[in-house]
């Protein structure tokens, strides 16, 4: 059943269920300039990252972001251009992109994409290179409000900047093949078969709960610089943990990113640091 088209009258010959779908990518060059320092503190990112090649792990990433596409598109559940949340969604990541580069330059090159699946999930995922999807459960069983999705979206865009998936794939690999895989990450080896089998643990990946609270402070940053109300990441993780005892679809997003009182503390502690960034943003200075 398509998720997103009108429903027919019993008697009435299908169609197509939208016209043919064109990629939406956003420019990561927006005119806008990130102010240099950031207001929270997350440290410097893992140096083991560098052992799984960015370009290697971005075009795994693109390749399997393309099948699920595909997959969705197949389905009838990929959300056409003029569905309304996915205009919403464009509308909030354009926002958030000019002040990515701040915490990775190889932003600058990524072709950022977002997309909207037809799902009962509660999920959204960024993927290594801009590469963005947001489930159709997350929005409607959460009833979130754009600044709430901006504090998911900055959240997830995160865990792509601060390369959290390199990093966890690098610890794992070289964990497991020791110096054999040391030489192959660091091109010696086939890296087109590295690629091939990098992309099928991109969406099954589970990160640290430091990686989590990297993400959730980034995210907060990211989403208060371009003018959305940093006290909402409090109110959606409150939802997300209320989330946990419904029946309601499925937890996907939750069973990798947990809920607890102890993130909320830590955000309710952040929020005053990035205040002055959004009063900033809403004076539009």
């Amino acid at each position: 059943m398509c998720l997103f088209c009108p429903a027919l009258p019993p008697t009435a010959a299908p169609s197509s269920p939208w016209m043919p779908r064109r990629a939406f990518l956003l420019a990561a060059s927006a005119c806008v300039a990130a102010p240099a320092l950031a207001q929270v503190d997350v440290g410097s990112a893992s140096g083991m990252r560098k052992l799984v090649p960015a370009e290697t792990l971005e075009s795994s990433a693109t390749q399997q972001y393309s099948q699920l596409l595909a997959q969705a598109r197949a389905q009838k559940a990929l959300a056409p251009p003029g569905h309304p949340q996915l205009q919403r969604l464009h509308a909030i990541a354009r926002r958030l992109i000019p002040f990515t580069t701040q915490w990775n330059d190889r932003a600058r090159q990524w072709h950022w994409e977002v997309n909207l699946i037809g799902s009962k999930q509660i999920n959204a995922f960024c993927m290594p290179g801009g590469k963005i999807a947001f489930y159709t459960g997350i929005l409607e069983q959460l009833k979130l409000t754009d600044d709430e999705v901006a504090m998911v979206m900055g959240h997830e865009m995160a865990h792509a900047l601060r390369e959290h998936a390199r990093e966890r794939i690098a610890k794992s690999r070289a964990t497991g093949l020791g110096l054999s895989l040391g030489a192959q990450l660091l091109g010696l080896g086939d890296l087109g078969n590295m690629a091939a089998n990098l992309g099928t643990q991109l969406l099954t990946l589970k990160f640290s709960r430091g990686d989590e609270s990297d993400a959730d402070l980034v995210g907060l940053e990211l989403a208060a610089r371009a003018g959305y109300n940093p006290e909402a990441a409090v109110s959606l993780w409150r939802k997300m943990g209320n989330a946990t005892g419904s029946a309601q679809g499925g937890l996907a997003f939750l069973s990798t990113h947990p809920s607890g009182p102890e993130r909320i503390r830590e955000l309710e502690s952040n929020v005053p640091k990035v205040q002055g960034l959004y009063a900033a943003a809403r004076r539009g200075g």
